[in-house]
Protein backbone atom coordinates (compact mmCIF):
# COMPACT_ATOMS: atom_id res chain seq x y z
CA UNK A 1 0.00 0.00 0.00
CA UNK A 2 1.38 3.17 -0.88
CA UNK A 3 1.78 5.71 2.10
CA UNK A 4 -0.71 8.74 1.92
CA UNK A 5 -0.50 12.11 3.08
CA UNK A 6 -0.64 13.49 6.52
CA UNK A 7 -2.44 17.06 5.70
CA UNK A 8 -3.63 18.93 9.41
CA UNK A 9 -6.80 20.80 8.36
CA UNK A 10 -5.76 24.82 9.74
CA UNK A 11 -8.23 24.17 12.74
CA UNK A 12 -6.61 21.48 13.04
CA UNK A 13 -3.47 23.71 13.65
CA UNK A 14 -5.24 25.92 15.75
CA UNK A 15 -6.47 23.52 17.90
CA UNK A 16 -2.69 22.22 18.61
CA UNK A 17 -1.67 25.88 19.46
CA UNK A 18 -4.28 26.38 21.91
CA UNK A 19 -3.81 23.40 23.42
CA UNK A 20 0.11 24.29 23.44
CA UNK A 21 -0.59 27.76 25.12
CA UNK A 22 -3.00 26.03 27.51
CA UNK A 23 -0.25 23.75 28.43
CA UNK A 24 2.58 26.01 28.67
CA UNK A 25 0.26 28.17 30.76
CA UNK A 26 -0.09 25.15 33.17
CA UNK A 27 3.09 23.02 33.10
CA UNK A 28 5.75 25.03 31.00
CA UNK A 29 6.47 25.12 27.55
CA UNK A 30 8.93 22.06 27.34
CA UNK A 31 5.98 19.83 28.31
CA UNK A 32 3.40 21.67 26.06
CA UNK A 33 5.81 21.07 23.13
CA UNK A 34 6.17 17.08 24.28
CA UNK A 35 2.33 16.73 24.20
CA UNK A 36 1.88 18.35 20.93
CA UNK A 37 4.92 16.61 19.84
CA UNK A 38 3.25 13.04 20.58
CA UNK A 39 0.04 14.26 18.85
CA UNK A 40 1.85 14.84 15.51
CA UNK A 41 3.77 11.63 15.62
CA UNK A 42 0.63 9.36 16.29
CA UNK A 43 -1.41 11.50 13.62
CA UNK A 44 1.46 10.78 11.24
CA UNK A 45 1.66 7.37 11.92
CA UNK A 46 -2.12 7.26 10.09
CA UNK A 47 0.41 7.41 6.91
CA UNK A 48 0.37 3.77 6.43
CA UNK A 49 -2.61 2.86 8.21
CA UNK A 50 -5.69 5.56 8.01
CA UNK A 51 -8.75 3.76 8.52
CA UNK A 52 -8.21 3.51 11.85
CA UNK A 53 -11.24 4.70 14.36
CA UNK A 54 -14.32 4.32 14.34
CA UNK A 55 -16.58 5.63 10.99
CA UNK A 56 -18.67 8.27 11.93
CA UNK A 57 -20.81 8.44 8.39
CA UNK A 58 -24.01 9.62 10.18
CA UNK A 59 -22.45 12.70 11.26
CA UNK A 60 -20.13 13.48 7.86
CA UNK A 61 -19.32 10.88 5.17
CA UNK A 62 -16.07 9.40 5.59
CA UNK A 63 -15.67 10.97 9.46
CA UNK A 64 -13.78 9.02 11.60
CA UNK A 65 -12.75 9.70 15.23
CA UNK A 66 -10.31 8.26 17.51
CA UNK A 67 -8.88 8.84 20.73
CA UNK A 68 -5.44 9.75 21.54
CA UNK A 69 -3.67 9.24 25.16
CA UNK A 70 -7.34 9.27 26.55
CA UNK A 71 -7.42 12.84 26.52
CA UNK A 72 -7.79 13.77 22.54
CA UNK A 73 -10.41 12.95 20.20
CA UNK A 74 -9.14 13.51 16.84
CA UNK A 75 -11.59 13.92 13.46
CA UNK A 76 -10.44 13.03 10.85
CA UNK A 77 -11.08 11.89 6.82
CA UNK A 78 -9.18 9.41 4.56
CA UNK A 79 -9.00 8.99 1.28
CA UNK A 80 -6.85 7.08 -1.84
CA UNK A 81 -3.83 10.06 -1.25
CA UNK A 82 -4.37 12.00 1.87
CA UNK A 83 -5.45 11.85 5.60
CA UNK A 84 -7.24 15.07 6.60
CA UNK A 85 -6.68 15.84 10.03
CA UNK A 86 -10.09 17.69 10.45
CA UNK A 87 -9.66 19.01 14.73
CA UNK A 88 -8.45 17.87 17.61
CA UNK A 89 -10.63 17.93 20.90
CA UNK A 90 -9.21 18.19 23.91
CA UNK A 91 -10.94 16.87 27.40
CA UNK A 92 -14.13 15.62 26.38
CA UNK A 93 -15.11 18.70 24.56
CA UNK A 94 -18.24 18.10 22.40
CA UNK A 95 -16.83 17.16 19.07
CA UNK A 96 -20.54 15.70 17.41
CA UNK A 97 -21.56 19.35 17.73
CA UNK A 98 -18.78 21.13 16.29
CA UNK A 99 -18.37 18.69 13.21
CA UNK A 100 -22.53 18.99 12.36
CA UNK A 101 -22.86 22.14 12.45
Amino acid sequence: MKPRQVIFSPEARDDLLRLYDWLADAAGPAIAMSYVERIEAYCDGFRTAGERGTLRNEIRPGLRIIGFEMRISIAFTVDEERVNILRLFYGGRNWNDVLTE
